[in-house]
């Protein structure tokens, strides 16, 4: 994702999140932290003949773009802030390969877990989540507003290993990739927010 993808990218999140769609100003802050040495950002936007299709985030903690560690001698967490499937590409696998995408970027930031939060009415979500390996260590009641709707906390160990390997192998330039919205594995596109 980069700047000129940022008012499609909020249209498409109005579209999906209608009632807690984040600002411009949102993705423009996550995108002032996803590009250099010291980046702590990866996000990417999904394209099909032009049109925006979908896009993912996740930023990480504790650890750099170049591998650096954390102060205390580890390696970070990341934390899956979005996921969004544009609804006419549920069920082509997109979703999947987003989430792919994110977990590279995960392994790339060195992170040895990665987190999120999943409304827990979003059944769908929940088990794309699962198909990569997150467990549900916990709940946050409330979490989504308005509506005061409880969200999953989910926790993936080693996203490394959770790769799927038939992903874009092409997304190496980070902060600047667009994702071929073809079908993986026929697992099914999402959307959450984190």
């Amino acid at each position: 994702m980069r700047w000129w993808d940022i008012e499609r990218v909020f249209q498409l999140e109005r579209e999906l999140f209608p009632e807690d769609a984040w600002s411009r100003g949102m993705f423009w802050s996550e995108l002032a932290h996803a590009r250099g040495p010291s980046a702590t950002r990866r996000y990417v936007v999904a394209e099909e003949d032009g049109r925006l299709v979908g896009y993912a985030g996740l930023t990480s903690a504790g650890a750099s773009a170049d591998g650096a560690e954390g102060a205390d001698g580890t390696t970070g967490t990341a934390d899956v802030q979005t996921i969004a499937v544009r609804r006419d590409h549920w069920g082509t696998g997109l979703g999947s390969r987003l989430l792919t995408e994110l977990l590279r970027a995960a392994t790339a930031f060195e992170c040895v877990e990665v987190l999120l939060e999943c409304r827990i009415d979003n059944v769908r979500a929940q088990r794309l989540y699962e198909r990569f390996g997150f467990e549900t260590i916990g709940v946050r009641k409330g979490y989504y507003q308005p509506g005061n709707v409880d969200a999953l906390v989910m926790r993936l160990t080693d996203p490394s290993a959770s790769v799927d390997p038939t992903g874009p192998r092409d997304l190496a330039t980070p902060a600047a990739s667009t994702i071929p919205a073809t079908p993986v594995n026929g697992v099914e596109g999402t959307e959450t927010h984190g």
